[in-house]
């Protein structure tokens, strides 16, 4: 398979340096991503940089991760109005490993083949690397004007952002570019790959090897990643959407991915799923002849959520999701996860009662109209439940004599009132 190819297709091409394509065809190729390790977890704005990674590797040439301990503890200027948070080794270590098993359901680490993918940290060329040998063996190679001509340089010198830049961040470059010079001396690394902020910092590696008299090396970039309104893709107003499911539920997951636009989906489907061209072509097909069926949508967020959790979460998001916006059953809601339950029912009313008053058993109509405003009176409760319209956990209640009492609890803690199809009340027992 042709790497370039599957990438340009894909809308996962920016720059590419001369000579890239015409390598990848000659010769099985090893290439790298750098992956910041702030976190111990990946976001979804790591996902086009991985998935660069998976497409190499099914390509045939060797992918390898690399986790920026040492530079993580410096921070990169790229795009960043402030400096970043520096990380201790502990921290490093434990977000590494965090990282990689995040990066095994994308990667084939443990194939036999000549392409298995690789997990490295710069930490470990970094540690030992003394600051006057560094200055001598790296410094000297690379002129401060040489550094200063990159946009994310001068972005922080010519007053876009008004904080400067410290001589720790401006080292940034040559650290990565000697990333680059160490992978291609001790993995026979060729090609770096990156989001487009990265050019800058990618053509310097380039640089280095070239006046330490290495091979001819490659590069490639990959565009960064937009919302169709122009908004930051993968922010939410909660924050990122995470891969570890932690820190995003898979039910908060899917639904990132199923509430994109048409114009999104388009765009996502062929960066963020390995379906082949054909099966894209004809997915958006039928989604322009039925928009409303939100085709795209749905299939983008089972290829993703299986992809980064698994089959079986993926499911279960579904599921939830039809809790709310389908028919679902009672059995169903009682398997949800406390953590899911209320981010399904996220933004529903809410009331507060003593748990002691449910242990003795509260009528309906006085619970609905008097210890909550679910109705604004008892008989309108009445009529309500007279007329087949109200359900607790999602069975129907018919009985305006029958206590309400702990034991229809959800969680040990929550009642779940629906009026008519769509409207939810969410009673919480303290």
């Amino acid at each position: 398979m042709n790497f370039v190819e599957e990438l340009r297709w894909r809308g996962m091409l920016q720059d590419i340096m001369p000579g890239t394509e015409e390598q990848l065809l000659k010769e099985p190729t090893v290439a790298y991503v750098g992956i910041d390790p702030t976190a111990d977890s990946l976001h979804i704005g790591h996902l086009c940089g991985v998935m660069m990674l998976r497409h190499l590797q099914k390509c045939g040439h060797k992918p390898i991760a690399l986790i920026g301990g040492a530079t993580g503890m410096i921070g990169d200027p790229s795009g960043k109005s402030a400096e970043r948070n520096l990380l201790d080794e502990p921290t490093l270590r434990h977000n590494q490993e965090c990282i990689k098993k995040q990066l095994e359901r994308f990667l084939d680490f443990n194939s036999k083949a000549d392409n298995a993918a690789e997990l490295v940290n710069n930490y470990d060329w970094m540690k030992d690397y003394r600051f006057l040998d560094f200055a001598r063996d790296i410094g000297k190679l690379i002129t401060v004007n040489y550094m200063m001509a990159k946009d994310s340089v001068k972005k922080r010198f010519n007053g876009e952002y008004s904080q400067g830049m410290s001589f720790t961040e401006f080292t940034y470059q040559l650290l990565q570019g000697y990333d680059f010079l160490y992978l291609n001396k001790h993995k026979n690394c060729k090609m770096q790959m990156g989001g487009s902020d990265q050019w800058g910092n990618i053509t310097t590696g380039v640089e280095l090897i070239r006046r330490t008299g290495g091979g001819d090396v490659f590069a490639l970039t990959c565009p960064l990643i937009t919302k169709a309104d122009g908004g930051k893709f993968g922010k939410t107003e909660s924050g990122n959407i995470w891969l570890d499911k932690r820190y995003t539920s898979p039910y908060k997951f899917y639904q990132f991915w199923l509430n994109t636009t048409d114009e999104d989906a388009e765009k996502y489907i062929k960066i963020f799923t390995s379906l082949t061209k054909e099966e894209i072509n004809a997915l958006i097909n039928e989604h322009r002849e039925a928009p409303h069926l939100r085709t795209l949508q749905k299939r983008l967020a089972k290829e993703v959520t299986i992809m980064v959790h698994s089959l079986a979460d993926y499911e279960a998001a579904v599921e939830a999701s039809n809790i709310l916006f389908g028919n679902a059953t009672a059995e169903a809601l009682q398997r949800l996860d406390e953590q899911t339950f209320l981010q399904v029912f996220e933004g529903v009313p809410q009331y507060h009662i003593s748990r002691q008053a449910l242990s003795d058993g509260v009528l309906p109509l006085e619970l609905l109209a008097v210890q909550t405003n679910i109705f604004p009176s008892k008989a309108e409760a009445r009529k309500t439940i007279q007329q087949n319209g109200l359900s607790l956990n999602k069975e129907k209640w018919t009985s305006t004599d029958t206590p309400i009492g702990t034991q229809h609890l959800l969680q040990d803690k929550y009642l779940l009132f629906q009026r008519g199809k769509k409207t939810y009340f969410l009673v919480i027992a303290e």
